[in-house]
Parts: C-alpha cells; sequence; structure tokens
C-alpha cells in the first residue's frame, strides 16, 4: 500500500484559490486511483473528486464542478487538486486516497474503496 502525505492547507479568503498537493511513497503509483475527500466539522466524509490510474478519466462532485481540478504526475508519484473560486463552504479537512486498480474510468467511489488515507490538511474559507 502506498502511504501518502497532504500539504497545502491553509486559511483563504472567499474568491481566493488554493492548491493541495499529495506525494505518495512505498507503492507502485501508477496502479491507484486518486480521490480527495472532505470532511466538514458535523458532517461525514465526502468524495470531491477522482482520477483514474493514467490521469485521462475524472470525477466530480456537483458542488466544485467547474471550479475544482485534480490532477496527477504519476512520475512525480503526486496528486494535486486545484481549489478555485473557494466558498466558506468548502471548509473542511481535505483527504487524498488511493484506491489501488488501474480503473479505466474514475466515478464516485465510496470511501471504503479506498486502502490508503492521507493524515489530512485543513482547508478554511473565510467569508
Amino acid at each position: 500500500q502506498v502511504q501518502l502525505v497532504e500539504s497545502g492547507g491553509g486559511l483563504v479568503q472567499a474568491g481566493a484559490s488554493r492548491r493541495l498537493s499529495c506525494a505518495a511513497s512505498g507503492g507502485a503509483f501508477s496502479s491507484y486511483a486518486m480521490g480527495w475527500f472532505r470532511q466538514a466539522p458535523g458532517k461525514e466524509r465526502e468524495l470531491v473528486t477522482s482520477i483514474n490510474w493514467s490521469g485521462f478519466s475524472t470525477y466530480y462532485a456537483d458542488p466544485v464542478k467547474g471550479r475544482f481540478t485534480i490532477s496527477r504526475d504519476n512520475a512525480k508519484k503526486s496528486v494535486y487538486l486545484q481549489m478555485n473560486s473557494l466558498k466558506p463552504e468548502d471548509t473542511a479537512v481535505y483527504y487524498c486516497a488511493a484506491r489501488l486498480g488501474r480503473f479505466p474510468i474514475a466515478s464516485m467511489v465510496p470511501s471504503a474503496d479506498f486502502g490508503s488515507w492521507g493524515q489530512g490538511t485543513q482547508v478554511t474559507v473565510s467569508s
């Protein structure tokens, strides 16, 4: 299993942008689909976006479509989340997660299907 470490969280103003990074180690990164989840206080963890092993297929949850972009660099064993036009409701702890398998299509996948998780990084959007 890969080990994952997120970075890039912080406090931002509404309307601003932020880029999260997730660095993987200890596994064949290109054999994993990747996802970004988030969990706000008092709410369940939710899938924000996912990307398949090659990077050619992506999925976005409705609340972030058109504002967030997921990408990956298999050579650098990293996945990124570019967040634009941030809103206060985007405030959450963001987690990077890995799902073993070269699935052709990225889709809405339950958190239980992801076997590796990072420690999370806090993103706070002030109004």
